[in-house]
């Protein structure tokens, strides 16, 4: 991983290959933000090449250049922010964005000095955290050499902020690793990460972290009865796992449960998907790379809240002894559930892992899911999905996502669309009305969740795989989408902020649930 430090020595000074500056629109070009350390040091000739150039300081607009006489670093990267969005600076996404798009344009250089305008101690934190994540890059299948990232990134520091500036890099360290371990995660082919090593990585990293984890394997998923984890994962070769791994504090007054969907491979099973909609499928397990990721996050910060996650981990695929469309399946708590499409199996294991997280009564449930294409067809790649029984607990959720930098939106839970997953032979069936069928889905979770525990469902289905191009510290494949939501949620838990308003038992049956059971 690239090593990252902190200086509040000038950048005219750094014996670094590359300086990264900010620039922003002028009125006659381009022109540099300054930045911590730089001093004037890169006003003289600066704006004259940038405009010959044609560049404009438009947000992510890269443009090399040679350093002025008398700078350390013999080249400048200067990264377009845009127009300031505020007096004092611009946003941490900006900057984050900005830093995650020198850091991957970079990749090959020894070592790289960031002077962008990081005058907070947010910013900070972005510009470092940008900073990782643009250096990411999945080359473990890879036979010829390719270009390493950045070595070392050196970030210049205003000098009266060096304590606080080296707080947040290190918060940035551990968050940048464990997102990056989840893409790492979400890019491996289903060939090599299946329900069995995947539960084998948890237990490795549970060791390496001191953390408690357990793995229940077919025999014990059949003697528990997990009827949803069991009959997803019946049509593969191989079989089906659920893994608790928890971070507990000493002095935790609050308790989070995380439960992701790890389906390592999804083909539809029996209701196969269309040809063109099975290649990225390895993705589908993205829910529980974020889950486990997250803890192991929450732990390495020391964080003084009770964190568990629970994954769910089947592989979908069709043969003789695959779960057909109209069989009933017995969950976890004994709720019977009529399977009308094999491909909406992600809600199955779902609902196994929310019952049996609900047993600990932990104060808020997130469930995390590339669960529908629904949900990425209402809104599209680039922001996921928040549902949740309680308003209060959907806009703590939603305000985690903002201060971490992730893109979300609340939908609601319409109750008139519960009638549609009415089954003619079971308690419920997995799949009804198509128009709304994010929304269908999220009603389907509600029916898992014990009553009087707040829960939040998060689809993460078009965020979590980047098809396209590298963008902002972005990168193509795996993005480690929803880590950094449930890693706030978790801080703001610990610094005492009620995550979840409990609600009474009588409210549940005034939701919408219990006339339509």
């Amino acid at each position: 991983m690239t090593e990252l430090t902190v200086t509040t020595t000038s950048v005219a000074s750094l014996p670094a290959e590359w300086a990264v500056i900010g620039v922003a629109p002028g009125a006659e070009g381009p022109v540099p933000v300054p930045g911590p350390g730089t001093s004037g040091s890169f006003d003289d000739g600066i704006p004259r090449l940038l405009a010959g150039l044609g560049a404009t300081g438009a947000p992510g607009e890269t443009v090399a250049l040679p350093a002025p006489a008398g700078i350390g670093p013999g080249l400048v990267l200067a990264v377009g922010l845009g127009p300031a969005d505020e007096p004092g600076g611009y946003d941490p996404e900006v900057m984050r964005r900005a830093a995650g798009v020198a850091t991957r344009t970079l990749s090959g250089a020894d070592t790289v000095a960031l002077a962008l305008p990081a005058r907070t101690t947010e910013a900070v934190e972005a510009v470092a955290l940008g900073a990782l994540l643009g250096t990411y890059a999945f080359t473990a299948y890879r036979t010829a050499a390719q270009r390493a990232p950045v070595r070392t990134v050196t970030m210049v520091v205003d000098p009266g902020r060096l304590t606080p500036a080296q707080a947040a890099v290190g918060r940035a360290l551990v968050l940048g690793r464990e997102v990056n371990r989840a893409r790492d995660l979400v890019n491996t082919p289903a060939n090599d990460l299946y329900p069995e090593s995947f539960a084998t990585t948890v237990a490795a990293a549970g060791r390496e972290h001191g953390l408690a984890v357990d793995v229940l394997d077919e025999d014990a998923l059949a003697a528990g009865g997990y009827g949803g984890i069991l009959g997803v994962g019946q049509g593969s070769v191989r079989p089906p796992r659920l893994v608790r791994i928890a971070h507990t504090h000493p002095g935790a007054t609050t308790s989070l449960a995380f439960v992701g969907k790890g389906i390592t491979y999804d083909s539809g099973g029996i209701s196969l998907k269309p040809v063109g909609a099975n290649e990225i499928m390895k993705r589908d397990m993205a829910g529980a790379a974020a889950v486990f990721a997250a803890v192991l996050a929450a732990a390495r910060l020391g964080l003084r809240v009770d964190v568990t996650g629970w994954l769910a981990l089947a592989e979908n695929m069709p043969s003789g002894s695959a779960l057909r469309p109209g069989d009933v399946l017995r969950m976890y708590g004994g709720r019977t559930v009529e399977v009308l499409n094999t491909d909406a199996e992600g809600r199955l294991v779902l609902a196994d892992a929310l019952v049996r997280a609900g047993e600990e009564r932990p104060d808020a449930i997130v469930d995390v899911a590339t669960l529908t294409a629904a949900t990425r067809f209402g809104l599209g790649d680039h922001v996921f999905a928040v549902m949740a029984a309680d308003d209060a607990f959907r806009d703590r959720v939603l305000a985690a996502a903002g201060e971490a930098g992730e893109r979300a939106w609340p939908m609601p839970l319409p109750p008139e669309l519960r009638r549609s997953l009415d089954s003619r032979v079971a308690d419920i069936a997995n799949h009804g009305e198509r128009m709304g069928g994010g929304l269908v889905a999220g009603l389907f979770l509600r029916e898992f969740v014990p009553a009087g525990v707040p829960w939040a469902h998060l689809d993460i289905a078009g965020p979590a795989f980047n098809e396209g191009e590298p963008h902002g510290c972005t990168p193509s494949g795996g993005t480690g989408c929803a880590v950094r939501t449930l890693v706030r949620l978790a801080e703001n838990a610990a610094a005492g902020e009620d995550p979840a308003r409990r609600i009474p038992a009588t409210a549940a049956a005034t939701d919408g649930r219990a006339g339509e059971r």
